[in-house]
């Protein structure tokens, strides 16, 4: 038997800060810049019960782990379940089973604010987000961290949320925060624009990005759905997390394409590609800069592993047997 740590949502909400998740994740795609394996999502759709089931996988040679993501949504209830089994690397034995729903915001922001600071202008310090949910919060927060930024617009189409969304980030931010009543209105004279909402059709004109800004898009990973326009595609520099998700679940590129306003060879290159300098990163201050963060494995299985190690030195968790398939099918 195997023993391996199981971490409840509870056990892991308040292990890390934003800026020890974007450091991990930070590392994590370098290692992929550098050759680590990583396959973007399967999802797996049903139309009675509806609902789908996604997973990805990658490995961490230097973090010495391996795992992935898996959840299930919708399926009657119209929520979702998050699970992420970590591994060692070396022998292949399970480490750890988290709940992933606390680490869920904090590690996708921190993939966000990642690109951001590989791709914005060092020198931007104006933010507008278009959403006003748990993952616009996490990209905002992990943003916070790697540039100073002083003052963030926040759009959502429903005036109540974003108002909220505002008057706590105000208080959690030393950035002025301020609810706008439309995308337009936020994204006039950003530097850096977050998208992270679950809108099927493009946020924002591509014609409103000032020239220099850098677009991170988040929310949707569906082929048939995007919330960049192709203007957008057109204008910027094209960078994505995976890019093979170019050819599966990036909506916006694969609906530019389909539109002819990009091609293949409008594909920049991933993200780990800049961080170990294989491509540059932005070249002017005027170029407008695009980073395609639709969700991998890396990420997932960085803060996973990060929160893994943390939990052991604070005795949190519940330990849990697994039998090593030699034993489970020889019985010996």
């Amino acid at each position: 038997m195997t023993d391996c740590l199981y971490l409840g949502s509870g056990d892991v909400a308040d292990l890390a800060e934003p800026a020890e998740y974007v450091a991990a994740v930070r590392d994590a795609y370098r290692q992929r810049g550098e050759g680590a394996p990583a396959e973007p999502r399967t999802k797996l759709v049903s139309e009675e019960p509806p609902g789908m089931f996604t997973t990805y996988a990658a490995v961490l040679p230097e973090t010495g782990a391996m795992g992935g993501y898996m959840y299930g949504a919708g399926f009657g209830d119209r929520d979702a379940w998050f699970v992420a089994p970590v591994f060692d690397a070396e022998s292949g034995e399970p480490l750890a089973l988290l709940d992933g729903a606390s680490m869920n915001p904090f590690k996708t922001g921190a993939v966000g604010a990642v690109g951001t600071d590989a791709l914005a202008r060092r020198d931007a310090t104006s933010l507008a987000i278009i959403g006003s949910g748990a993952q616009a919060r996490g990209q905002l927060r992990a943003i916070d961290t790697v540039r100073d930024l002083e003052t963030v617009w926040v759009y959502s189409p429903t005036k109540e949320n974003r108002e909220d969304f505002a008057g706590e980030m105000n208080k959690r931010l030393d950035a002025s925060v301020a609810a706008v009543a439309s995308s337009a209105a936020a994204v006039e004279d950003a530097d850096i624009v977050v998208t992270a909402t679950n809108a099927s059709e493009p946020v924002f004109d591509g014609d409103h990005l000032e020239p220099g800004a850098h677009v991170t898009a988040m929310g949707q990973y569906d082929p048939e759905k995007r919330e960049l326009d192709a203007r957008t595609l057109e204008r910027g520099t094209y960078v994505l997390d995976l890019a093979a998700r170019a050819e599966t679940d990036a909506g916006s590129f694969i609906q530019a394409k389909a539109e002819d306003a990009v091609t293949d060879a409008d594909v920049y290159g991933e993200l780990g590609d800049v961080l170990v300098n294989r491509l540059p990163g932005r070249e002017d201050d005027e170029e407008i800069t695009i980073f395609d963060s639709g969700g991998t494995a890396i990420e997932t299985v960085a803060a996973a592993h990060m929160l893994y190690e943390r939990a052991a030195e604070a005795d949190r968790g519940q330990t849990i047997d697994f039998a090593p398939a030699s034993e489970a099918l020889t019985g010996e």
